[in-house]
C-alpha cells in the first residue's frame, strides 16, 4: 500500500518522533526545518510567523475538518492526501476557489520518519494537483497509547466564484440530483483493508481534489448550479436526507441511476452493506436545474474524475423530508439517514 514517493526523503538525525519533537525547542525545529518547510516550502509559510498573511478580495469560503483515519496507509492514497483533499472539496462545495490551507499534526510518539515523511509528500503531491498552499500549521507529540498514530487537521479559505450560487433557498421542486461518480469505492477500500478481505483487483480509494471540475461546471452554468455537497461519511444516503430536511422537499432517486464498480457492489453484496450508506472522497452531488441537467453531466463526464456522472433523481413536493429510492421492479422503499457507524474512523 505504500506508494512509490515523488520526493525521496533526507537523511535525519532521528529514525522516530519522539516527545522532544513537540516540545518547541530544538528537535521540534529540525523536525520543521528537515520535513514541513522543506517539501511545502513557499513564500507565505516561509515566513515561518505565528500565522499567515493572505490577500483575499470579496466574499469567501472557510471550513475546518480533522482526520482520524485507520490505517493511514490505504489503497490509493494515506491520511495527508486524505486531509488536503477532504478540505479543498469542502471549500469547493461552497462554490469557492481554494486558495489556503492551515496543517496541524496531533503525532503518537514513536511513528516512524519513513511514515512521516510519506505522508507529509502526499500533502505536497495533493496541494499541487489542487493548486492550494499551505501557509501556516502546528505540530504536536502526545505518549506513546495516547493517540494513533498520527490525526491531522486542515482548514481552507477560498474564495467565491463570482458565478457561483450555492444555496439551498435556490432548490425547486422538478430540480435533477446528479453524482459526479461511482459510489462506496473509498468505504469498501478502507474496510478491505481493516478486514484482510480479498478481491480480484485491488479496490482503491476514490480520494481527490474536486475543485477544478466543479469550478468548470460553475464557470459554464453559474446560477443553474443550485447546491453542492460531498457525501463523505454517511454517504449518499445522509447528505440526500439532509437536502430533504433542509429544503422541506422530498426526494425520489432511481436504483439503476446510481453509478457503482461492479466490484465494489459485489463486496457490498457479500457483506451484506448498503452502497448508499459507504463513504465517499472522490464524489460530490450537485442538485441542478432540470433543463440544464443534461448538459450539466457531460460536462461533468469531460474531468476524469466524474467519468461516471448520472442523473438519479430529483426534488419533489411529495414526501417532504423524506428520500424514495425505486427499483426496476416499480417497488419503493425510504432511504433514512444513517444511524450509528456503519465503519468507524473512515476519514
Amino acid at each position: 500500500m505504500k506508494m512509490k514517493l515523488s520526493c525521496p526523503m533526507p537523511k535525519f538525525d532521528f529514525d522516530f518522533i519522539t516527545l522532544g519533537h513537540g516540545s518547541g525547542g530544538l528537535l521540534t525545529n529540525k523536525l520543521l526545518d528537515s520535513g514541513v518547510f522543506n517539501i511545502l516550502k513557499n513564500d507565505k509559510l516561509d515566513k515561518r510567523h505565528d500565522g499567515a498573511f493572505l490577500e483575499m478580495k470579496g466574499e469567501f469560503a472557510f471550513s475546518t475538518d480533522s482526520f482520524v483515519i485507520s490505517p493511514i496507509f490505504f489503497p490509493g492514497g494515506n491520511i495527508g492526501e486524505l486531509a488536503v483533499n477532504g478540505t479543498v472539496n469542502d471549500i469547493a462545495m461552497c462554490g469557492a476557489i481554494p486558495k489556503y490551507l492551515s496543517l496541524s499534526f496531533i503525532i503518537e510518539e514513536g511513528l516512524p520518519m519513513s511514515e512521516f515523511w510519506e505522508i507529509l509528500v502526499g500533502i505536497k503531491d495533493s496541494c499541487e494537483r489542487a493548486g492550494v498552499l499551505v501557509v501556516t500549521g502546528d505540530t504536536k507529540v502526545v505518549d506513546k497509547g495516547k493517540g494513533d498514530k498520527i490525526f491531522i487537521n486542515t482548514t481552507g479559505i477560498g474564495q467565491i466564484h463570482p458565478n457561483s450560487s450555492i444555496d439551498t433557498k435556490n432548490i425547486k421542486v422538478g430540480d435533477k440530483i446528479i453524482v459526479s461518480n461511482q459510489i462506496a469505492t473509498h468505504g469498501i477500500a478502507i474496510l478491505s483493508v481493516r478486514q484482510g478481505l480479498e478481491f480480484e483487483t485491488t479496490i482503491k480509494s476514490d480520494t481527490t481534489n474536486l475543485n477544478q471540475t466543479v469550478i468548470g461546471v460553475i464557470e459554464s452554468f453559474g446560477k443553474d448550479i443550485h447546491l453542492l455537497k460531498d457525501p463523505t461519511r454517511g454517504g449518499l444516503s445522509s447528505t440526500l436526507n439532509e437536502i430533504a430536511r433542509d429544503t422541506n422537499k422530498g426526494i425520489v432517486i432511481e436504483n439503476t441511476q446510481i453509478p457503482i464498480d461492479k466490484q465494489v457492489k459485489s463486496a457490498c453484496e457479500i457483506l451484506g452493506l448498503d452502497p448508499l450508506y459507504s463513504a465517499n472522497e472522490g464524489v460530490f452531488l450537485a442538485v441542478v436545474s432540470h433543463d440544464k441537467a443534461d448538459e450539466i453531466v457531460a460536462k461533468m463526464r469531460t474531468y476524469d474524475n466524474s467519468a461516471y456522472a448520472s442523473i438519479i433523481g430529483e426534488i419533489v413536493e411529495s414526501h417532504p423530508k423524506s428520500v424514495v429510492i425505486t427499483n426496476t421492479m416499480g417497488g419503493k422503499r425510504v432511504v433514512n439517514m444513517q444511524v450509528g457507524e456503519q465503519l468507524p474512523r473512515i476519514c
